[in-house]
């Protein structure tokens, strides 16, 4: 122990009077090393004049009023359980009651599911059906918007092109009528700051 001063938690160790199987040597250590000794002088002068203050009890409520603001992290599985647990009555009875609830309401959804899972083909017909129904009136819908701006003859000879050529059109004039609006609008804003 000659070769180093003592740590601080070292010194701490010999304030607070600890015995035990390291303690021995700080004390030799501090008889020898004028230096630590003269630390740990001054480690009890602050201690002593710490114990010397007035000890005050803080007022009724105040742990509760710090710990509603301390953020306390629980772990996720704890917090779900708690949140279950809320939910959980306190009597046996009422208990037995919400298990039955539960247990009905398991066997309903149970009882639903199977009855889809044994009606899929009727839910994907009406799928199919419905889907196709809604392609056509959007092909439909493109067709005629084309008829209105380019005319009957052009939208005869897209029509000629397929669905895949309708559409692109169709998208080819909504990009058109956007940037159209656009320019427009740049425009008018750009006149207005003129005026102003």
């Amino acid at each position: 122990m000659q070769h180093r001063h003592l740590l601080s938690n070292e010194i701490d160790l010999l304030l607070d009077g600890e015995a035990g199987f390291g303690v021995a040597p700080l004390r030799a250590h501090v008889d020898a090393c004028a230096d630590c000794r003269a630390r740990l002088d001054e480690a009890r002068l602050v201690a002593d004049a710490l114990e010397r203050l007035p000890h005050l009890a803080p007022r009724t409520g105040f742990a509760d009023r710090v710990l509603r603001r301390v953020q306390i992290v629980e772990p996720w599985h704890v917090a779900a359980l708690n949140s279950v647990r809320r939910f959980v009555p306190d009597s046996r009875p009422l208990r037995a009651v919400a298990l039955a609830t539960v247990g009905l309401t398991s066997v309903a959804i149970s009882a639903s599911a199977v009855w889809i899972a044994l009606s899929a083909s009727l839910t994907v017909g009406s799928a199919t059906v419905a889907t196709g129904r809604l392609q056509a009136a959007f092909v439909a819908g493109i067709q005629q918007g084309l008829e209105a701006v380019l005319g009957a003859s052009a939208a005869q000879a897209l029509q000629a092109g397929g669905p895949v050529a309708m559409v692109a059109a169709g998208v080819a004039l909504l990009a058109a009528v956007g940037a159209a609006a656009f320019g427009f609008r740049a425009l008018a804003s750009a006149s207005r700051q003129r005026g102003s």
